[in-house]
């Protein structure tokens, strides 16, 4: 789970969102530094005023599996990336989950001379699965990470009244990042930010990795489930492209279809991707031209159990069972893991207690 300055018991962990501000170099920050170059996996954000190479960068946050760390830049200086920062953002082995790099690697790399490497963007990633979702198709826009949250791990609306929250003070007066005391509700928000950083990649790591999971499912069974009659006549160096992945293509051909159906078509080709509203989320088809774009994963026997974890439309599966009814096997397919399933139920469980802890802190 995550936390910040210490393990603490279930009772605390629903109480508080634990984090460690680092705003000087006694003490705090070298146990920090070091914390994070031992990492494999880090979530990474940034606050401040016009965040790029003409803006200023007042706080940095980075989140690994166990703990929050908060960097005060603005009281650290530049020194703060000289004493190790850089080394971690520049560390190749280390993955660096974030969301939109492009006004973060531009301050970073402008005014502190580091240069990002090895970095997951989950705005990146939430196209790509749109793409895959839709049978190739892309999208009108790019969503805030606000939105990620919302759709991938179905952030609760107190949450949403957070990140509202968050964003206002600092529209109003852009200069709160540079108040210190800084308020703690601010904090507790950037802690919160840098958490959801590492479970949204979690999840869309789950998304972009179904089909191969499911397409490999089929692979394990395509001849131990048979007679395996034709096996003695089938040469191990046959190159020929087998059924299992043949069906890919009528994956792609269904979710386009249904793409087509759900979503309007701008000039440039690209699927109108309405903005995601807190009182629609319970209403999906509130507007006829947007449905959930992970609704559609259509596949054989196999892939249909993965559909069934999005919100699969009912016409789509019936058509699919009816075209692969030859297909089939006798055996029941069960391709989520017993980790992904506990990974989900700790997603969700940690999701609801912090979103809680904030707002009755």
């Amino acid at each position: 789970m995550f936390f910040g300055r210490e393990i603490v018991n279930e009772k605390k962990e629903e109480e508080n969102v634990e984090y460690t501000v680092v705003d000087c170099f006694q003490q705090k920050f070298g146990p920090a530094v070091l914390h994070l170059k031992q990492q494999c996996v880090v979530s990474i954000a940034g606050e401040g005023v016009n965040l790029c190479r003409h803006g200023k960068l007042a706080w940095l946050e980075i989140a690994t599996k166990s703990r929050i760390f908060l960097f005060d830049i603005f009281l650290l200086g530049p020194q703060a990336f000289k004493n190790g920062l850089q080394m971690v953002l520049e560390d190749k082995n280390i993955l660096k989950v974030t969301h939109d790099c492009r006004w973060i690697s531009d301050c970073l790399f402008h005014q502190y001379g580091v240069l990002l490497f090895n970095v997951f963007d989950t705005q990146v990633a939430d196209v790509l699965q749109f793409s895959m979702a839709t049978g190739g198709f892309l999208p009108h826009r790019v969503c805030t990470l606000q939105e990620c949250l919302m759709h991938h791990l179905k952030i609760t609306s107190k949450w949403d009244a957070i990140m509202k929250c968050r964003q206002q003070m600092p529209s109003e007066n852009p200069d709160v990042w540079f108040l210190r005391p800084f308020p703690a509700s601010l904090l507790k928000a950037l802690a919160l930010k840098a958490t959801y950083l590492l479970l949204l990649h979690s999840s869309l790591m789950d998304n972009l990795m179904s089909d191969l999971t499911a397409v490999v499912h089929d692979y394990l069974d395509a001849y131990r489930t048979g007679s395996g009659d034709h096996l003695a006549s089938t040469k191990p160096t046959c190159m020929e492209l087998p059924e299992e992945l043949r069906q890919l293509a009528d994956i792609q051909r269904l979710r386009r279809e249904k793409a087509i159906k759900d979503y309007r078509m701008n000039e440039d080709g690209l699927l109108i991707r309405p903005a995601m509203e807190l009182e629609e989320r319970n209403d999906p088809q509130k507007d006829g031209n947007y449905r959930d774009d992970r609704d559609c994963f259509p596949t054989n026997k196999a892939v249909s159990q993965i559909t069934s974890f999005y919100n699969q439309d009912v016409l789509c599966q019936e058509k699919l069972e009816n075209q692969n009814q030859l297909r089939s096997t006798a055996n029941g397919s069960t391709v989520f893991t017993l980790q992904s399933v506990l990974t989900i139920h700790f997603q969700a469980h940690f999701v609801l207690s912090s979103c809680d802890a904030i707002l009755h802190a």
